[in-house]
């Protein structure tokens, strides 16, 4: 029987070397492979930690020296492979999010409204509901959430996930609370602002059929009144209270608070004979063009067109001036990509008919801040709260 041939010293010194060469190409591929999920996660995520790894420019060397055995070298690479897969799923991961920044909005958003129904906050929120509805292509609905002078919206965005689809109006009021009563939030920490939309103005007035027909008469019956002249707003430590606390310091004489849950409630408070008076927001401009309400005074540094008629309370005598921004915010750690979307889509409403004919009938006036601006606004409004309430007394 014919023996088979046996390669030769010469063929089997290629043979090793093949097999070396390709084990080794095989572990320079798998550290080729590390490298380009460092990349994809660096990219996705944004860490230099990631980039140090998977620069271009470094070399690519074998992950191990030639010597080694080919079983050590297959230990050492099956130790290698959990740190392998561990990359992938880490800029996976990274990409999805990424990709759902960039599909946003997905799926309905809700803005919550920290005040009742029929108040001028959620005229104005709805009306915004509706254009950024338009603006996204994506439903947008309201959410009241009344109560606690209009900051219950900041425990929302403390609970809620930073994914842009639960949102809060921010009244000024959220800035000065923390210097009135134990608060939960943090107003610069707890927030992404987003951009301010428009402005409020506080009005002051009384039923039609009410005897004050200006500031004077109501400051003289205050003066005289043994039970002092009541007054309602939305809330305690409003803009509103704010108000008539500044009007109280500057005619050296109290007023009776009455706090409700909204604009509406303080309106109906006062049309059913509960309260004297009310501080208002520019709603009120309904009641007065029906008949049922006579404003006496507006806390702006000028009139504006709605209430052409309406003096101001420097005009009357008081220096009484009080700005009220309200913007849209998230929460804290909203992707930048998300906040500049609704930047955007709130600039594009303000100039949408639509927009444009609810503020005209509630005589209530645009005021833009980008999210920059707003962010800057909300830090120094933060500071100043602080030296009105301690000089008007509000936490006392």
């Amino acid at each position: 029987m014919r023996r088979p041939e046996q390669p030769d010293a010469e063929d089997a010194k290629i043979t090793q070397r093949t097999q070396k060469n390709q084990k080794t190409i095989f572990e320079w591929d798998e550290t080729r492979m590390e490298h380009g999920l460092f990349a994809i996660a660096s990219k996705a995520i944004g860490l230099n930690f990631f980039a140090s790894f998977a620069n271009p420019l470094r070399p690519l060397r074998p992950a191990f020296p030639a010597s080694l055995s080919p079983t050590t070298l297959k230990e050492t690479t099956m130790q290698r492979r959990p740190f392998t897969l561990a990359l992938a799923c880490a800029a996976t991961l990274a990409a999805t999010g990424v990709q759902a920044q960039a599909d946003w909005p997905s799926q309905p958003i809700t803005i919550i409204v920290p005040y009742a129904p029929g108040g001028t906050t959620d005229v104005v929120g709805r009306a915004l509901a509706a254009g950024l509805g338009k603006q996204l292509k994506q439903s947008v609905v309201v959410e009241n959430k009344p109560g606690a002078g209009g900051t219950l919206g900041m425990g929302e965005m403390q609970r809620a996930k930073p994914d842009g689809y639960r949102l809060t109006m921010v009244p000024v009021s959220v800035f000065r609370q923390p210097y009135v009563q134990k608060v939960s939030y943090d107003p610069i920490g707890d927030l992404s602002y987003i951009a301010s939309f428009t402005a409020y103005d506080f009005i002051l007035a009384v039923a039609a059929d009410s005897p004050f027909k200006t500031v004077k008469d109501l400051v003289a019956a205050a003066k005289t009144s043994k039970g002092g002249v009541s007054y309602g707003t939305p809330g305690k430590f409003t803009g509103n209270q704010v108000t008539m606390a500044l009007l109280g310091k500057a005619a050296n004489v109290p007023f009776v608070h009455v706090p409700y849950k909204g604009d509406s409630e303080a309106t109906n408070a006062l049309l059913g004979g509960h309260v004297q008076a009310i501080v208002s927001t520019n709603g009120i401009r309904t009641f007065m063009d029906s008949g049922k309400v006579r404003a006496l005074a507006i806390a702006a540094e000028q009139r504006p067109a709605a209430f052409a008629n309406v003096p101001t309370f420097k005009e009357a005598g008081y220096d009484v001036i009080v700005p009220s921004p309200l913007g849209l915010a998230g929460p804290k750690g909203l992707p930048p990509a998300i906040v500049q979307k609704l930047d955007a889509a709130i600039k594009a409403v303000l100039a949408e008919p639509d927009w444009q004919r609810t503020i005209e009938t509630y005589g209530i006036r645009s005021d833009y801040r980008d999210h920059g601006a707003y962010t800057e606004f909300a830090r120094k409004n933060f500071a100043a709260e602080k030296v009105i309430v301690e000089s008007l007394g509000l936490n006392d």
